[in-house]
């Protein structure tokens, strides 16, 4: 098993826990998932925003085709939950596509892109960057569903070793 094989999982694992949490948010009344609850992307819909926002940035730089939207990392693409949802699943096709492209390759070659933080240029390989890609998601899922768990809603258990058995391999 390549790095290929590994990124085609982490998409399957990305678009089962995408689909668990909206699933889960679905059941909150808007005015809870947008109140400001002291976390760094402030609600669960900011961190929902973020995490759709940073999803678009960086398959933006590995396809080429920049997410020219973009102007800060919390800015809010979408107010109206279902249309958020609907972009995630547009966006989950999107990732799941790339990666399923995805050679090892390209993988070892260098990804070159400016940040949005800061004016500086990298040349990272891809291999890296996808891995940080993942990373990211994970991250402020877990916050996710702290801010879930704050406002009664249980987002049941997240841990990968619980994607179902038939999503692991292709």
């Amino acid at each position: 098993m390549g790095w290929t094989d590994h990124y085609r999982a982490m998409a399957r694992y990305n678009r089962w826990m995408n689909d668990r949490l909206y699933e889960v948010c679905a059941g909150i009344p808007d005015e809870v998932r947008k109140e400001d609850r002291g976390a760094f992307f402030r609600s669960v819909h900011g961190t929902l925003n973020h995490l759709l926002l940073a999803d678009r940035v960086w398959l933006g730089r590995f396809t080429g085709r920049p997410f020219a939207a973009a102007r800060s990392l919390d800015q809010e693409l979408y107010s109206d939950f279902d249309e958020l949802r609907r972009e995630r699943a547009k966006t989950d096709d999107e990732i799941e596509a790339w990666v399923g492209s995805l050679t090892e390759e390209a993988l070892a070659e260098p990804l070159r892109f400016v940040s949005m933080s800061d004016p500086q240029e990298y040349a990272i390989p891809l291999w890296f960057t996808t891995a940080h890609f993942f990373n990211h998601q994970t991250h402020h899922r877990g916050q996710l569903t702290t801010l879930l768990f704050q406002v009664g809603a249980d987002s049941g258990v997240t841990d990968l070793l619980r994607l179902p058995a038939e999503q692991r391999t292709e």
